[in-house]
């Protein structure tokens, strides 16, 4: 599914990246192991093309990434970025609704398919009894769960995790990774995650 050929990358003068080749095959679910500062942002950054490499390419079923659209990649790969805080407190519906966003137009407004689809990632992802909760009032594993809902609304093949586990406590650490892992068997869905817990990663 996804092909990454003799990557290299940096941002200055230092390689943080140097010549990476490696598959990622369709269902799999594939950890980026290694210490804080060892490029593991920086290559999930380059599989969805937030950041281009200098040498190198990265091939999605065959099709260079650089040729395709940013919406096309929205549409097929999501993204769990290390958490942020929005700047605005969002509900929990409108913060997952935002994953809708590569299938509306400009100035379009969500259609009722949109919200179903909404409600259903809800579901899977036990938040929708705190859908009209702002943001900021949430705990730290209920907002890892809305970030995850709003992935799962842009209807991906591919979901990229980038320390998912990161500030959780080992409750919500183990509660997290379950519902990756049933994501990944149940759904199909191949998962790319980074991480530098080396026991939660065996």
């Amino acid at each position: 599914m996804i092909d990454i050929k003799s990557l290299s990358f940096r941002y200055r003068e230092d390689w943080v990246l140097q010549d990476i080749s490696f598959q990622i095959g369709q269902g799999e679910f594939v950890g980026v192991i290694g210490p804080n500062g060892s490029g593991k942002t920086t290559l999930l950054k380059i599989l969805y093309r937030l950041l281009s490499p200098q040498k190198g390419e990265v091939l999605f079923e065959r099709v260079p990434l650089k040729r395709m659209s940013r919406a096309d990649i929205a549409k097929r790969i999501a993204v769990v970025a290390q958490e942020a805080y929005p700047l605005f407190p969002f509900r929990v519906m409108e913060m997952v609704l935002m994953g809708r966003s590569p299938y509306l137009g400009h100035f379009m407004f969500e259609a009722e398919k949109d919200l179903e689809i909404a409600k259903r990632a809800m579901e899977w992802t036990e938040i929708l009894p705190i859908g009209e909760r702002p943001m900021d009032e949430l705990s730290g594993g209920e907002r890892k769960r809305v970030f995850i809902a709003r992935a799962l609304v842009q209807e991906p093949e591919v979901i990229l995790l980038d320390e998912p586990t990161a500030n959780l406590d080992i409750h919500h650490q183990m509660d997290f990774l379950n519902l990756i892992l049933t994501l990944n068997r149940e759904k199909g869905l191949t998962i790319v995650m980074a991480s530098h817990e080396l026991n939660l990663a065996s």
